[in-house]
């Protein structure tokens, strides 16, 4: 569709670690298109999801959370946050209920007037809170800067996010569809298997493996029989973590295979087999190369 009739925008999905924007991205699209994580700062790079509501398409930004940076890769991520939010046609505020009004919270909202696009504020996580205290922070954040509209949903049920589905899509400038109808990210298959199995990784070392972990897929290539033979590199800092990953007898590499293949596939749309390989690369997290391949820029110091 590209007549007159159609919408199409950005919606950046901003807000501290944590809040919830990859699970409320994955809602909206209905697809996996963003890695998940009780582990903070998971998402690193912006992240595009696609979602067709009537005629309007609405391209969702996954941005990093926006936090205090600390390190190089730290500086990068919150840049690319604000890039996002900079670039979009509505800039949506996700705030955690349960946390309200917090520190990061508040200093996100001091830099959200820079921001020139329509801001609104959506409440996550609503299904944990008495309706009287969310009344309550939504009068407060309002107070802070008033927002366009204020949303209170729930990523984890689905409640509250077809109001904000049709909100948003009445939101979007008329204009043809930068996407094909069926086309629910723009990140190359590629790109998600690495971040499927780093979600994967995430799900089963949070509490071992330091944050400095990346992967890469080096090889996809597709087989006579219409299956796939993907080999991924999982990156570590330490030969201590390479250990981590691969477990005691492989175990642990092995299960992280086992829960990243069938994700895989389903995105992929095929049967794949995955290989995973680990090795030590200590100064990663210091080579522009890298910092390109996750769609960040590299900060100088």
């Amino acid at each position: 569709m590209s007549d007159g009739a159609t919408r199409c925008g950005f919606v950046a999905l901003i807000g501290a670690p944590n809040a919830g924007k990859s699970t409320l991205l994955n809602a909206l699209v209905g697809a996996k298109v963003s890695i998940v994580s009780r582990k903070v700062q998971t998402t690193r790079s912006l992240v595009r999801g696609i979602a067709l509501v009537g005629a309007s398409q609405i391209i969702f930004v996954d941005t990093p959370g926006i936090f205090r940076p600390k390190r190089r890769l730290d500086r990068a991520m919150v840049s690319t946050a604000w890039g996002g939010a900079g670039d979009a046609d509505v800039a949506a505020l996700l705030v955690d209920a349960r946390k309200g009004l917090d520190a990061e919270v508040d200093a996100i909202i001091a830099k959200l007037p820079e921001i020139r696009a329509p801001k609104i504020l959506i409440l996550n996580k609503t299904d944990a809170i008495e309706k009287t205290s969310l009344l309550r922070l939504a009068g407060h954040l309002n107070a802070r800067l008033p927002f366009a509209e204020t949303f209170m949903i729930s990523a984890l049920t689905g409640d509250g996010l077809a109001t904000l589905r049709e909100k948003l899509a009445a939101m979007m400038c008329p204009g043809p569809w930068l996407y094909p109808e069926d086309q629910v990210s723009d990140a190359p298959m590629r790109a998600l298997a690495a971040e499927i199995t780093r979600e994967k990784i995430f799900e089963r070392l949070h509490d071992e493996l330091p944050y400095q972990s990346t992967v890469e897929t080096e090889t996809w290539k597709d087989q006579p029989d219409g299956s796939a033979r993907i080999e991924q590199t999982i990156y570590v800092t330490r030969e201590s973590h390479k250990k981590i990953v691969i477990g005691e007898g492989g175990r642990t590499i092995k299960a992280i295979g086992s829960a990243a293949r069938p994700e895989i596939a389903e995105a992929a749309g095929q049967k794949v087999h995955l290989f995973l390989f680990v090795k030590v690369r200590p100064d990663w997290i210091d080579d522009p190369q890298r910092y390109r391949e996750m769609g960040l820029e590299f900060p100088r110091m």
